[in-house]
């Protein structure tokens, strides 16, 4: 996985894009592997468990790119990491140890549809928290943008047509994972950027979330190995590509884009996602849902090219910074 060489704003755009597929794709693995647990044809795995092992197993995926990384940086004089940067880390793990499991308790006491919706939330959320928290400014066409995305997704949600039931606490769940997905995305650009070790905190953050999941399935849930073995193909999808592959992707490419354009672009997910379950589950998009697919690209296709041409002028003027 090199990252040494700089990226233009568009690869970097590219690779996010190519991680929202993978994450959208890896929705199908994370159903069948629970449809099989719930239908009886497997041993029972908790969500807590799943978690743990496919991060873990992410962890051990890019834990040699991330020592290789440290003796790359050391060979070049570079100050060693310390305790506080390695802490730092950890704590982005937790946060997204947070999102996931928010969103899945969530998911338990809410309909499918507002558990879609309101997760999408943070697509909008994350210029908020860039501006607020971190005081990073944020284009002018970036704001539409979240607001064409989130109309998107309303469609694609089905939110548009079923409309949203009546909100629980579940509800409230997601909300909350909502905002940890926003701060995620937010603290990964930031970080990613300011350390310069893209790849030690994907391995850091994976550890985190890895001990964690296992840590709850020991405490609240029964994990065995013979229920590991009965969906280890779905554990290695994704553990490896939508863990290990793709939220590393996602850290050295949030490097060189602004998170709330990634943001943007991660809001693809949910189009893979219908679109591989049309594919290997069978199931069929309705108009509406594709009319949202479709503004949800409309809308990446025109920050980008807004982003595209801001660049063009900054350079011409001779303003553009790396």
């Amino acid at each position: 996985m090199p990252h040494s060489r700089p990226l233009s704003r568009l690869r970097a755009s590219l690779i996010l894009l190519l991680v929202s597929f993978i994450w959208g794709s890896a929705f199908v693995a994370q159903k069948t592997a629970f449809d099989a647990v719930e239908g009886g044809t497997a041993p029972a795995l908790g969500p807590l468990a799943f978690t743990g092992a496919r991060f873990l197993l992410g962890a051990l995926v890019v834990l040699p790119f991330a020592l290789r990384e440290n003796r790359q940086a050391r060979s070049r004089g570079a100050r060693a990491q310390g305790p506080g940067l390695l802490a730092i880390f950890c704590g982005i793990g937790a946060v997204l140890f947070a999102a996931s499991f928010t969103q899945q308790l969530g998911i338990i006491g809410t309909s499918v549809t507002n558990a879609g919706f309101l997760t999408a939330l943070y697509v909008p959320l994350v210029p908020v928290v860039a501006l607020v928290i971190f005081r990073q400014s944020v284009r002018k066409m970036i704001w539409p943008g979240a607001a064409g995305c989130l109309a998107g997704l309303w469609l694609l949600t089905g939110a548009a047509t079923n409309g949203l039931s009546a909100l629980t606490t579940g509800d409230l769940w997601v909300l909350v994972g909502a905002l940890f997905w926003a701060f995620h995305v937010t603290v990964v650009g930031v970080m990613a950027t300011r350390s310069g070790r893209p790849l030690t905190l994907a391995a850091a953050q994976f550890l985190t979330c890895g001990v964690l999941g296992w840590a709850g399935a020991f405490a609240f849930e029964a994990p065995t190995l013979a229920g590991m073995a009965a969906i280890a193909p779905e554990i290695a999808y994704a553990g490896i590509l939508s863990v290990g592959v793709a939220f590393t992707l996602q850290v050295v490419a949030q490097r060189h884009t602004h998170p709330a354009a990634a943001a943007i672009i991660l809001s693809m997910e949910m189009v893979f996602a219908s679109l591989a379950a049309a594919v290997v589950l069978g199931e069929r998009l309705t108009g509406a849902q594709w009319l949202g697919a479709s503004l949800i690209l409309a809308s990446i296709i025109a920050v980008e090219s807004a982003a595209a041409l801001g660049d063009r002028r900054r350079e011409a003027a001779g303003t553009l910074t790396p």
